[in-house]
């Protein structure tokens, strides 16, 4: 599709499709990136960056960024909405629809699964396997996303201070992550305004990189104006499809029935998971087996393992959750009934939400790309980002590489260091060979996933422990 100037700025325009690139075409790569999405919203982010931006080229850097910067302020997965606003940029509503829902379905599928042999048999052994087989390649996976996001985003000395401190503000003093925005996005704004060379897009604009010209072009504008009657019609639409099965359960198990009371706290959750899965895990589990008395917290504890081991973001330990409490509160249901309509109704509330405000807002934040006092504040953001990415990395690796941790707490400070007596000999073999093949041999993502997994497998087969 040519863009077709308007004022200033091309934009993206077809008058008989918004598709960038076939949509069959986009369906299938959404598909083989939902089944890379491994190691949480740092994996996520890493697989996309890999594969639209360096591989196939069909979006810019700064595009990729400027999507995530948004979907980093909003509440959810930000991953799962980057997809979205990519998925729309490619193909328009019915894109975002198809990449949201690919990005989470792999997981949903293979966690629904999990959640009834859990219940069924008890025995995790398999997954335990695979779990030590891919979580240390997912540590590789991640330093690849600080590393190439960083050489992008980090091009000023002032930008990759602002990285440094989000990473500090995390790691050392736990800093609430919407403050940690907040201040990245200050510092970005009077960084634009006291350095006249900052550019109001953090990194080297596509055309100097060698790599060729993306598809869709930094300087273009998505076809799809932002209007109030469009908005309106987006906000009416979501909002029904978002209630409409909490309404039903509701009607039809009874107001205080488990199934319509995971529907309500979960659709309540779903609008304050800023920061990510962990930021909120804390406060599900307190309300999950304090509270509602859903599970046990060994079963929380084996729940999040599990959704660790699947793709997709973490945040679908939820539908663990929900499927256990619905089983053991059944109701006037069949548990097994119970457990499935329970698992699929938090798992819609909880990312229904993430298409709304995906499709509501991505045509506004197109339209202020060029404001270049939203732009400078995007810019902190985007060097922020690269200290999160690390921020988890660094704890996913803590607890891939190690058994236990310990916390050192001075003053205001708080540090934690691994356990070094409890170090996993496994792991870090694992961790070494998934190293190679990704920096040294270049290989694939889901070839080195694969490849982990399998060696997890074989360690189980020949009785080596496992953690």
């Amino acid at each position: 599709m040519d863009p077709v100037g308007e004022g200033e700025h091309p934009v993206l325009r077809d008058t008989t499709t918004p598709d960038v690139i076939p949509l069959r075409t986009a369906t299938k790569a959404w598909f083989l990136i939902s089944l890379q999405t491994f190691g949480g919203p740092a994996g996520q982010i890493a697989v996309m960056q890999r594969t639209l931006v360096e591989e196939k080229r069909w979006i810019g850097q700064q595009r990729f960024l400027h999507a995530l910067n948004y979907c980093m302020l909003l509440p959810g997965p930000e991953a799962q909405q980057l997809a979205i606003y990519i998925g729309w940029l490619l193909n328009g509503r019915r894109g975002g629809l198809i990449a949201g829902t690919l990005f989470v379905l792999p997981g949903m599928l293979a966690l629904l699964a999990l959640s009834a042999i859990y219940v069924g048999f008890g025995d995790t052994t398999l997954v335990t396997a695979l779990l030590a087989g891919l979580a240390p390649a997912v540590v590789v996976i991640v330093a690849q996303a600080v590393l190439r996001v960083g050489r992008r985003a980090l091009t000023r000395p002032g930008l990759v201070a602002i990285a440094v401190a989000a990473f500090a503000a995390l790691t050392l003093s736990g800093v609430p992550f919407p403050i940690v925005i907040a201040a990245a996005a200050a510092a970005g704004w009077a960084l634009g305004r006291t350095s006249p060379d900052t550019p109001a897009n953090s990194g080297d604009s596509d055309k100097d990189t060698g790599e060729g010209a993306p598809l869709i072009a930094d300087d273009a504008l998505h076809h799809e104006a932002p209007s109030t009657r469009r908005g309106l019609a987006v906000l009416g639409i979501g909002l029904l499809i978002w209630a409409a099965p909490v309404v039903a359960a509701a009607v039809f198990l009874g107001a205080t029935s488990t199934i319509a009371t995971q529907g309500v706290f979960f659709s309540g959750t779903a609008v304050v998971t800023f920061g990510g899965a962990y930021a909120v895990l804390a406060f599900v589990a307190q309300r999950a087996v304090e509270v509602y008395g859903w599970l046990s917290p060994t079963d929380m504890v084996r729940g999040l393992a599990l959704a660790e081991s699947t793709p997709g973001p973490l945040i679908m330990v939820v539908q663990f959750v929900a499927f256990l409490g619905a089983y053991h509160h059944p109701g006037t249901l069949n548990p097994w009934t119970a457990g499935i309509l329970g698992s699929l109704l938090t798992t819609w509330v909880t990312f229904v939400p993430c298409f709304l405000f995906i499709l509501l807002g991505a045509p506004y934040v197109e339209r202020l790309r060029h404001n270049h006092t939203l732009t400078t504040a995007l810019t902190g953001i985007t060097a922020a980002v690269v200290g999160v990415i690390a921020n988890l990395g660094l704890y996913f690796t803590l607890h891939t590489l190690f058994t236990d941790t310990h916390t050192i707490t001075t003053g205001p400070l708080q540090l934690q260091l691994p356990d070094l007596t409890s170090i996993q000999p496994l792991a870090i073999a694992i961790t070494a060979v998934a190293a190679v093949l990704a920096f040294k041999l270049n290989w694939s993502m889901l070839r080195i996933l694969g490849v982990s997994a399998a060696l997890g497998l074989a360690a189980a087969l020949a009785g080596l422990p496992l953690t």
